[in-house]
């Protein structure tokens, strides 16, 4: 046979006969020509105990069906002997489990209750019992012993083979870690040297603004001393034209005067008697007379359009005029804009103080009628434990939760006196774990035992439906696990006595989450779901902890954290990083986040899972908010208006979530298209109770409205 090598221990096993004179228990085999054979097998446990089991007998034709031990019906502790002898011939009707099957069952419960699963190979140390019953198998049964040996071959070669695997790819997880970091860190490096360009640029950018400023204002400037030169040379200009023209008829006139003196002195008498001097003197007259017209025509020019502007700056100033009334437009509109904003939030400024008053006013009637806040370091002085007990209870806690707390002790301490519960009955309505009549014995558990039965049970249960692939329920499960823990006498006593402590020990998340799921508060998808949250919390952080050390700084933390949970709201990421940073001084930097998921000896955990766990209810809530705010004044809903509003709230949802979320909200499978429609308010009940997340980012910031399923 080939030896079985445990991977966790570094140890061996193998399967061999017992040497001679070896002690080991027997089983009588059935028939007398069985052969008798004795196996022994040595297995070293974490303790370095060491075991043997071998046996004797053959294959044995006990059926399946048979019930595992002899129940006798029918029996009274007090009856005659004749009674019991009739008892007795109806339970040899049943089929009894062979000798040699009790005893590998037994020697199986004992090896896996000496394991220590709480180790990191406790899968493995696990497994090992089982070989080792299947060695047994192997070496007893000599006809399959080659097909079982070929069977238990493979499946240790293709174990090897998978652990090989995984070991070769840890250095290669490493590695992917390491490049990951080396490029966060180039991208960082990178980011601030743009960052350092740009701002550089901007500078540029605004000494170039103003450069370009002040070449307007001296573009202004110039274009202003160019036109008061222009007018300028026009006016010398001007002024030039007419002194030149004036000076050529001055030259004219004397050069005229000078002729007509050559001419007089030449002719004399000629001219006297040629020029008649009446017409002279009113040729003379009339000129007078023109030159008085023009000059009265020249100062009324000189009035009229003395203070007329060319036409160039007519239309510079008609343009400008142009451009400051087009400013005055757009000033106006938002002169107009402002004061209706200004009107309205001076309505609103109304309302807010009117609020306020009728706020004040309740504040002052409540204060009027309130009791004034107890005392309650009173209650460390009836509290089990003193003080110091008291403030743990009450660290961080309200005043209603102190409350909550205070009945919770008072009830625990109510439960341990009473020494039976009265039995419910076995009506329908009845659950199937509280099915009983008469009294039932109270077994007085602590609230640690409690914690450790119940996370047995969800233990189990997950094996068996990972085993099996169907989802069983809880309630039927509970009992069936207890009748076979404790069996079906004293499975109710248990039931009543996990109930009471359950029911009494709300601020326990473990016992709370228990009952609401076992009641029917909630759905158990819930349960699995935010265990599944916090389980993807733990491999990012340990996935950012690439030296292995246990420990992050708070910027490694909140990008995990961020990682694992990509919807979440930048301030909800920092109510995280501040509740992981409850124990640490305002000086240090690493956080360790292991520590942050330890629970207590009463499954209690600790400030960062309690506040992961409110904002998972907080997120449904605000989720399932948007969705009734879509869904309007609806009162029924069907599956299409239904499908339809959760699309448009969450663009990103797939098909297969989306049939999940509406078979929870009409309790039928999505198969059936055609359902009745259901009241908004039970679907969004239903809703509430089971595993309702967001797929995608929101298209939108929701309503922070009340919800009424709250």
């Amino acid at each position: 046979m080939a030896t079985g090598v445990n991977s966790a221990g570094g140890r061996t096993m193998a399967a061999r006969r017992a040497p001679p004179g070896g002690t080991a228990p027997e089983f009588s085999s059935e028939t007398p020509d069985c052969q008798t054979r004795t196996n022994s097998l040595k297995y070293v446990l974490s303790k370095k105990q060491k075991t043997r089991l071998s046996a004797r007998g053959h294959w044995s034709t006990w059926p399946a069906f048979a019930s595992r031990q002899t129940v006798l019906r029918s029996h009274k502790p007090c009856c005659t002997p004749e009674e019991r002898q009739s008892s007795n011939k109806e339970a040899l009707l049943t089929i009894p489990k062979p000798q040699y099957l009790e005893q590998l069952e037994s020697y199986l419960r004992k090896e896996l209750q000496s394991l220590d699963l709480t180790k990191k190979n406790s899968q493995e140390l696990k497994l090992q019992p089982y070989r080792e019953i299947f060695e047994f198998f192997i070496d007893n049964f000599k006809t399959y012993k080659p097909l079982l040996s070929a069977i238990k071959n493979e499946y240790e070669v293709t174990l090897a083979h998978q652990k090989k695997t995984i070991r070769t790819l840890e250095p290669l997880k490493a590695m992917v870690t390491t490049v990951s970091e080396e490029c966060t860190r180039q991208i960082l490096a990178l980011q601030e040297k743009e960052k350092d360009e740009i701002n550089m640029l901007k500078q540029e950018k605004q000494h170039l603004l103003k450069f370009i400023d002040n070449m307007k204002e001296e573009k202004n400037s110039l274009q202003t001393q160019v036109e008061h030169l222009r007018t300028s040379v026009a006016e010398e200009y001007a002024r030039y034209l007419n002194e030149h023209g004036a000076c050529k008829l001055l030259l004219a006139k004397l050069n005229d005067m000078h002729n007509e003196r050559l001419d007089v002195t030449r002719h004399p008498v000629q001219d006297v008697k040629g020029e008649d001097v009446v017409k002279l003197t009113l040729a003379l007259k009339i000129a007078r007379q023109d030159l008085t017209k023009t000059q009265v025509k020249l100062n009324a020019m000189i009035a009229d359009y003395g203070d007329d502007v060319s036409r160039r700056d007519f239309e510079s100033l008609e343009k400008k005029y142009s451009d400051l009334l087009e400013e005055t437009k757009t000033l106006q509109k938002d002169f107009d804009q402002l004061h209706t904003e200004y009107e309205t939030l001076l309505e609103i400024h109304r309302e807010t103080a009117e609020e306020r008053d009728n706020f004040r006013a309740e504040l002052q009637r409540v204060q009027h009628n309130c009791t004034p806040r107890p005392n309650w370091a009173k209650c460390s002085e009836v509290i089990a434990g003193g003080a110091d007990r008291w403030g743990c209870l009450a660290e961080g806690k309200t005043s209603d939760q102190l409350v909550d707390v205070l009945l919770e002790e008072i009830g625990t301490g109510a439960l341990k006196e009473i020494n039976g519960f009265p039995g419910w009955g076995k009506g329908d309505k009845v659950p199937v774990y509280l099915r009983y009549e008469g009294e039932v014995k109270n077994k007085k558990l602590t609230k640690r035992d409690v914690v450790n039965i119940l996370k047995d049970v969800w233990k189990e249960k997950i094996a068996l439906e990972q085993q099996t692939g169907k989802r069983s329920s809880l309630p039927e499960f509970f009992l069936s696990y207890l009748q076979k823990k404790y069996g079906d006498a004293a499975a109710m006593e248990w039931s009543y006595t996990l109930y009471e402590n359950m029911r009494l020990c709300r601020s326990n998340h473990v016992l709370s989450s228990f009952y609401d799921v076992l009641t029917g508060k909630v759905g158990e998808e819930q349960y699995h779901g935010q265990n599944q949250l916090i389980s993807n919390l733990q491999k990012e952080l340990a996935a950012c902890d690439s030296s292995n050390s246990g420990s992050l700084t708070s910027k490694q933390f909140s990008t995990a954290v961020g990682e694992a949970f990509p919807l979440k709201r930048k301030e909800s990421v920092q109510e995280l990083v501040d509740a992981s940073r409850y124990k640490l001084d305002s000086t240090e930097d690493l956080i360790d986040y292991i520590s942050l998921f330890k629970e207590d000896e009463e499954g209690n955990a600790g400030p960062f899972v309690a506040k992961l766990r409110n904002q998972y209810v907080r997120e449904k809530q605000e989720y399932l908010r948007q969705l009734k705010n879509k869904l309007g004044a609806l009162i029924e809903v069907s599956a299409d208006d239904l499908k339809t509003a959760f699309c448009t709230i969450d663009p990103d949802i797939d098909d297969q979530t989306l049939d999940t979320y509406l078979g929870l909200a009409y309790q039928v499978r999505r198969e059936q298209p055609d359902q009745e429609v259901v009241p908004v308010e039970t679907a969004l009940q239903r809703l509430l109770a089971g595993d309702v997340r967001r797929v995608g980012p929101s298209p939108g910031e929701g309503s922070t409205a009340g919800f009424e399923g709250e």
